[in-house]
């Protein structure tokens, strides 16, 4: 909904910039904007119909911030992991070496802008981009994935069921993943996300929230297990032509999860949110010829810890986004681990 406004305010001082009347200064106060004219007072209160219609609050459980910038700092590390287990019952699995950014950000409303310095992964072999647009009715989440840094095999188990943690390193991946996720919550009067993973509000009272929507992401994965040592390549089934494995494929599904926001004392938020999704997929493995629909699960669950002090915030989130993929032959579990702190400043220009 901020958003809307800073569109509504730019229009009008565009127009009223083009008109003859004349002001001694320019003022981003809303009352100040409906007094330049009919056209600025319809723009105001169109704003202020959708400000109370998508964010409307009962403020006995949620509150405003009262400022329109923050500057943050903020400290970020994430691995991926891959599980496979195969038909024949051995398995393995694969953590990749973790990335580890830092960097400041200014934000004015929704709009945000900063930089970050990657301390780890320099070659920028793994990289994300994310965006969130979230309000009291809706969130919608914008997400690129990509890595193609060292991993390490740290566990395998073989037919006989003999286990070994080897710790060996592994160049040969490629993965790639973006999806959009879109989703309305239920008790959006009551509960509020943006309280406990974006701090632009404050949770007053302990409150949850059903929440549904959609979600549609696309798979893109290569493994080359030439390699691999030959103790896992004894075991790879055999249509994993060359030791070579490859994914691709299109997800549709529903989104259904809860989340939960504790309002504790002293001006403590703690949040936890899961969200599995159920659909179907459409794609191949390992490049067969016939282009599959198949049956698509994933999972994400996050959870947060902030303190507010005046007008300063000191937050914490952790997630994990779990998927999915199989067929006759293996399955394939793959998760993104994420952690990150941030601490930083609200205040007001106009």
């Amino acid at each position: 909904m901020s958003k809307i406004r800073n569109i509504a305010i730019f229009i009008v001082v565009m127009l009223s910039l083009g008109s003859t009347q004349s002001a001694s200064a320019i003022s981003f106060d809303l009352d100040s904007i409906a007094a330049w004219g009919k056209f600025p007072r319809f723009c105001v209160n169109v704003y202020r119909w959708g400000d109370h219609f998508f964010n409307g609050y009962d403020t006995t459980f949620v509150a405003g911030t009262g400022k329109r910038f923050n500057v943050k700092a903020k400290a970020e590390t994430w691995t991926d992991y891959y599980g496979f287990i195969l038909d024949n019952h051995s398995s393995f699995s694969m953590i990749s070496d973790p990335s580890t950014t830092a960097g400041i950000y200014l934000t004015y409303m929704a709009v945000s802008v900063g930089y970050d310095y990657n301390f780890r992964n320099k070659e920028k072999t793994r990289q994300r981009f994310n965006f969130e647009f979230s309000c009291a009715l809706l969130a919608a989440d914008l997400y690129f994935i990509t890595n193609q840094a060292d991993t390490h095999i740290t566990r395998f188990e073989n037919t006989k069921g003999d286990v070994i943690y080897p710790n060996i390193k592994f160049s040969g991946i490629k993965t790639s993943m973006w999806g959009l996720d879109a989703y309305y919550f239920f008790n959006h009067k009551h509960y509020s996300q943006a309280a406990a993973f974006n701090f632009s509000r404050i949770q007053r009272k302990s409150s949850g929230s059903p929440f549904a929507g959609i979600t549609f992401f696309a798979d893109d994965y290569k493994f080359d297990f030439n390699k691999a040592p030959d103790y896992i390549k004894n075991e790879l089934p055999p249509s994993w032509t060359g030791d070579r494995y490859e994914v691709k494929n299109k997800n549709y599904a529903f989104r259904i999860g809860y989340a939960y926001n504790w309002a504790l004392p002293h001006s403590w938020t703690i949040g936890i949110s899961e969200a599995p999704t159920i659909g179907f997929k459409r794609g191949y493995i390992n490049q067969t010829a016939q282009i599959k629909n198949s049956f698509s699960l994933s999972n994400f669950v996050r959870a947060s810890v902030v303190y507010n002090y005046r007008n300063m915030f000191i937050g914490a989130i952790g997630s994990i986004d779990t998927g999915l993929i199989r067929d006759n032959e293996h399955a394939l579990v793959n998760m993104i681990w994420t952690v990150n702190a941030s601490i930083g400043y609200r205040f007001n220009l106009w």
